[in-house]
């Protein structure tokens, strides 16, 4: 079989599964291992049997659901590649634009300021971490996450990334309150789904990526009330903090900061698709 007829069946299969039908050509061009433009040069190549039979079982995984990421065992997040497995959230667009925000606002608060100390809470693969270390090396910066399988993908990226991070096992910000840690800035993308929602969400999501790291209560505020009630044992006087937040959720964190911070600078910021994503508040 030519590459492009199995491309071609693949975004037929994929369409009579109610899936994404591109999510073919991603696939195939993971198991030849080619660039894009190598890819598409050599769509009238004959395919390797080995290849095809690869391609033929992972594009069966998506049709049943399995994210395109979960099974090449990448994303890509601000230009870096992750590996990603069930362990951990798939890095999404909108947390790279929490990561541009977070850089612009550092500039701004703390202009040549150094030995700034940040911290990543709830780390997942690692991308907010990594990237941030690596667009701002000066940082100091701190991870953390709850459980250990996740934290040891997020390490294996920080290496592989070649960023300089430590990294702490523990529940929100507990592990840093019980080192006497302080930071200029914390950044977090905490679980913020309300679980009614698992109603109607897809099952790529639902069935396959971790439900702690998406679902928190009723409301899908529980993580950021916990925020409120920790934060203020681990920020020095003037800091920065940091929240991806779901769509609709910015006028409740941006109230719960506002009574935590009486007299921090709190703002919405909406991302690409004009949702409110992101809140932060500038404090001292």
């Amino acid at each position: 079989m030519k590459v492009y007829e199995a491309l071609n069946w693949a975004s037929s299969f994929l369409r009579k599964s109610n899936r994404d039908e591109n999510a073919g050509e991603l696939l195939l061009q993971h198991f030849m291992k080619m660039s894009r433009a190598s890819f598409l040069a050599n769509l009238r190549e004959e395919l390797h049997p080995e290849d095809l039979a690869e391609f033929q079982r992972a594009v069966q995984a998506h049709a049943e659901g399995k994210p395109v990421q979960y099974i090449i065992g990448s994303e890509e997040f601000y230009g870096r590649t992750f590996q990603v497995n069930e362990d951990v959230l798939i890095p999404r667009p909108e947390t790279e634009e929490l990561v541009y925000n977070a850089l612009q606002k550092i500039n701004k608060l703390f202009g040549t300021a150094t030995g700034l100390e940040m911290a990543d809470i709830g780390t997942g693969s690692g991308a907010i971490a990594v990237t941030m270390k690596l667009e701002k090396p000066e940082l100091t910066v701190t991870a953390t996450d709850i459980y250990g399988p996740t934290l040891e993908l997020a390490q294996k990226n920080a290496e592989q990334n070649g960023a300089e991070i430590e990294f702490f096992q523990g529940d929100l910000l507990q592990p840093l309150i019980s080192k006497g840690k302080k930071f200029d800035i914390i950044l977090s993308n905490p679980p913020y789904i309300p679980e009614k929602d698992i109603e109607w969400m897809s099952d790529i999501v639902t069935k396959h990526e971790p439900h702690r790291a998406l679902f928190a209560g009723e409301e899908g505020l529980d993580l950021y009330k916990r925020f409120m009630a920790e934060l203020p044992a681990v920020i020095k006087y003037r800091a920065l903090i940091g929240f991806e937040v779901g769509a609709g959720q910015s006028a409740a964190v941006s109230a719960l900061l506002q009574k935590a911070f009486p007299q921090a600078n709190i703002e919405t910021i909406y991302d690409i698709n004009g949702k409110d994503r992101m809140v932060f508040a500038e404090i001292g």
